[in-house]
């Protein structure tokens, strides 16, 4: 099981520092624990709360087989993003959001086979009988696709669920989601409205340090459903085997007793 985060964890990583007073969202008010030098400050056994209550939400749904779509488009969240979701095999946006990625997903599953040709044809033979110009323009057209794309290039269907770091930034993303009713989790600052998603969390959405923290804890909660979902598998595997080894094992024994009786 992963390390439970504690309120120390939190406040050592600075996710109790919101953004500046006159940037703030009224609605982020029942998350604000008090004002210090014109910062807002977020209270942090709420925040503790809202990651729980997520993080078990998340764990559910990735038990049940299903996916969830990391989206971190900002800078000091992208790394952060991309290493936890491939660490535990999930997808993931880093780039740009291309709009119609939930909405229009036909239309990025074609680019994602498109991908994946490319990758084929150039591991082939007649990729090298090409001309040199026409080498260099697949390559080019492959990194592009893989930029954009290359988070969620085992994708054959749409998230469960979606995991964000900064609603503002994100906005497309989750407008996209509330339309095809995907439920939305998200690291959210004090200058956004915690309304707009399903399970808030109530954190520094700027600070490395914040971001890594939240995302690890996120990530090691879904790690732990498919975990459970790997181990509740093997064990029905395993009961079937044995129940089919003993119907196998009465099957053999019946005809023994049968003689026995004929005997006496």
């Amino acid at each position: 099981m992963a390390q439970q985060i504690e309120y120390k964890d939190l406040l050592e990583a600075g996710v109790h520092f919101g953004h500046m007073t006159r940037k703030w969202h009224p609605a982020m008010a029942p998350y604000i624990f008090m004002e210090r030098n014109g910062i807002h400050v977020i209270d942090l056994n709420k925040t503790l709360v809202c990651l729980n209550r997520a993080s078990e939400a998340l764990k559910k749904i990735s038990k049940s087989g299903r996916k969830i779509l990391f989206v971190a488009t900002k800078k000091q969240a992208q790394e952060i993003v991309a290493t936890e979701a491939e660490r535990i095999k999930m997808p993931y946006v880093t780039e740009r959001w291309l709009g119609g990625m939930l909405t229009n997903f036909a239309t990025i599953r074609k680019s994602l086979k498109k991908l994946a040709g490319i990758e084929k044809m150039m591991g082939s033979e007649a990729f090298k009988n090409l001309a040199k110009r026409e080498r260099l323009m697949k390559t080019r057209e492959k990194e592009k696709l893989e930029r954009l794309l290359g988070g969620i290039s085992d994708q054959t269907r749409l998230p469960a669920a979606l995991f964000v770091v900064d609603i503002k930034r994100e906005h497309i993303a989750i407008k996209e989601a509330q339309r095809l009713n995907i439920p939305v989790f998200a690291i959210v600052d004090t200058n956004s409205d915690p309304n707009l998603v399903d399970f808030p969390i109530p954190a520094n959405d700027d600070a490395f340090k914040s971001v890594q923290l939240l995302v690890n804890a996120v990530a090691n909660a879904i790690e732990e459903g498919v975990a459970e979902r790997k181990k509740d598998r093997d064990e029905r595997k395993l009961r079937e085997q044995e129940a089919k080894k003993r119907a196998m094992d009465e099957g053999k024994e019946a005809p023994k007793a049968e003689k026995a009786e004929e005997v006496a």
